[in-house]
This record gives C-alpha cells, structure tokens and sequence, in this order.
C-alpha cells in the first residue's frame, strides 16, 4: 500500500531568520515521523531508478567536469578562524571544524561571473543538531548577489535537511527546503550550481533539486553582472537550523567536522580580460561551454528527477507559502 505523506509525517517546525531562515512569521509546520523515513526510502529508491534510467542522457546534458586535481591553496583562501580549518593529503581536502568558541570559513581567491562552481562535501556525522555547514557564492557587494547551498544538522537517525536561497541585488527570500535522500556523512558528494545566462540549477550529485530560470521578461530580476566568490563555512545556527530551533547543539560532541574536496574551478573569472565587459558573455566567435543550447534548458530526464525531488522530499518552498508572499512572486508561476 502506498504511503501518504500527510498521514505520516510528524511537526517539524520551520523558524523565521532575518537572513538565513526560510519561512514567515506564521512558522508553516512541516511533517516528519519514523514512517517518514520509509517514505523517504521508498522515495528513493524511485529516485535511484529514474537517475539510473536517464545516466545516458545526463552524461550528455550533465554539467562538464575538470579532469585535473586543484589543492586547497591554488584557488582558495582561509577567510576566517585559520586554527579552525586543517588541510589534509597535500592539500586536496580541507575540514572546517566547528566547536563552542568558532566555526570557519574559507573563500575563492578569484570571484567568477557563471560557470559549472562545485565542491565535495562529506557532513558532520550522527548527532549534528544546531549545525549549518554551507556551500555558496556571494558577490559581497551592498546589493549582493547569492546562491545558497546550506545543510541543516540533525539528531541521529534523523535525515538532513538542505536549504538553498537565491539573492539578486540585495533581495533573498527565495528560500526552498528539501529532505536529502541519503546520509550525506558517510561518503562525499558533489554540490554544485551550474550558472549561465539563461538560468540557475543547484545540483546534488547529478540530479538536479532547483532551477531559477532567467525571467527578465517577468520583471524578475536575475544575476547578470556581479561577480561571485565561492565559499565553504561551517558554524553554529542552533537558534533556528533544527527544528526551528528547538533542538540546540549538543557541545558534547564536539568538534564538528566537516570535508571538503575538489578544489578546481570551472567558471569565468572576468579579471583574466579587464578591458573587456562581455568577456563572460558568449557571443560571435567566444563561445563558454555553460551557454550551450543543450545547458539551457533541463532535459526530459532531469525535469522527471526534479519532479520527483518536489514531490518527495521537499519541506518548504516559498513559492506555496502565501501567508508570506500574497500574490506569490512571479517566478513561482513559470516552467523551470
């Protein structure tokens, strides 16, 4: 007999944050319960057979890949709390630890106006409540630009929680919440945001789990011109990451870590033609691999595994929370 997911999730509470949460005021409640978990195992599986049966056409729609290993040092900086992030195997993997006096952060020496921008990611495991680790780019300017990838600790045996949020020129709220489908601390795994003219898709491993098209002709601003660096951080958000938050980090366990690796960097970094503004655009005879027909639109295959992760695994989406935003915003309404 099918699961229904109304009839087996229990309350799990979204908290309002002035810059990192995502719900409104009202704190929309969301469910999750043990049979949640089943749902979500039999969720994915379904997902695990529908990548299986698209790999074909994913490998030739898929993101391209660098071949070539990048140490920590080559295109990336310690940002904050050095005695916090230690560099292991010649630099090819980095852990941000996280304990009651700091976290850390390390960002991009350069900053890249689109690309394929990835890391991999392995999270704190079993008792990670309270904890955010995150993957993003920022442009750090007053009217900032940002893609969010931020991961939501848990109590053991509970499934994580990734968030992702969008900021064009200053504005954010465009918060969405997905449960993943597997224990992202046991083994890595790719994060990454392809970004070109046409539009935004935050990838987990090659399933794609969001798309922010470009809908200029909406009125709907998108990120054209500001370049963006690329950051991995990790630090204690326990007021509000889990379970709104009702359950605070337990500093028994202490530290928290975090890795990551791959440190290469496939983007257009506008610095390398000064004299050039549309360096970063294709056009004529410049062609990024990024602007290619085949990378502007998702495929069929990865429109069915997207549909799967909103029917699924999806606990808040800011498209469908209409206390918060009354008529919905005009993106909500267009085809990814």
């Amino acid at each position: 007999m099918a699961i229904d997911p109304a009839d087996t999730r229990k309350q799990w509470l979204l908290s309002r944050d002035e810059c990192r949460c995502c719900c409104s005021s009202t704190r929309p409640k969301i469910l999750l319960s043990i049979a949640a978990l089943a749902l979500l195992v039999t969720a994915a599986v379904v997902i695990g057979a529908s990548v299986g049966a698209t790999r074909a056409s994913a490998r030739n729609h898929r993101h391209k890949r660098s071949s070539n290993a990048a140490t920590f040092d080559e295109n990336y900086n310690i940002s904050w709390s050095g005695d916090h992030v230690r560099l292991l195997n010649g630099g090819l993997l980095a852990d941000i630890l996280l304990d009651k006096q700091s976290g850390a952060e390390f960002g991009s020496k350069r900053s890249y106006l689109f690309g394929h921008l990835k890391m991999q990611m392995k999270l704190v495991a079993n008792d990670s409540a309270g904890t955010v680790t995150a993957f993003y780019m920022a442009s750090h300017t007053e009217n900032r630009d940002e893609f969010d990838f931020e991961f939501l600790g848990n109590r053991s045996g509970q499934p994580y929680a990734l968030q992702t949020n969008i900021y064009v020129n200053g504005t954010g709220g465009r918060e969405q919440r997905i449960l993943l489908w597997f224990d992202p601390s046991l083994d890595y795994h790719t994060y990454s945001v392809l970004w070109n003219q046409y539009q935004v898709i935050f990838f987990v491993d090659d399933t794609p789990v969001r798309v922010f098209r470009n809908n200029s002709h909406l009125g709907v601003p998108y990120a054209f011109s500001q370049p963006m660096r690329i950051f991995g951080s990790m630090w204690n958000g326990e007021q509000w990451a889990t379970v709104g938050g009702l359950e605070k980090t337990n500093w028994n366990y202490a530290p928290f870590i975090a890795s990551f690796q791959d440190f290469a960097i496939d983007g257009c970094d506008p610095s390398s033609s000064p004299g050039d503004p549309g360096f970063c655009f294709s056009s004529g005879n410049r062609n990024h691999w990024w602007d290619e027909e085949k990378y502007r639109v998702l495929d069929v295959g990865q429109l069915d595994n997207l549909g799967s992760i909103v029917r699924n695994y999806t606990i808040y989406d800011y498209c469908t929370d209409t206390k918060r935003y009354s008529p919905v915003p005009p993106e909500c309404g267009a085809n990814p």
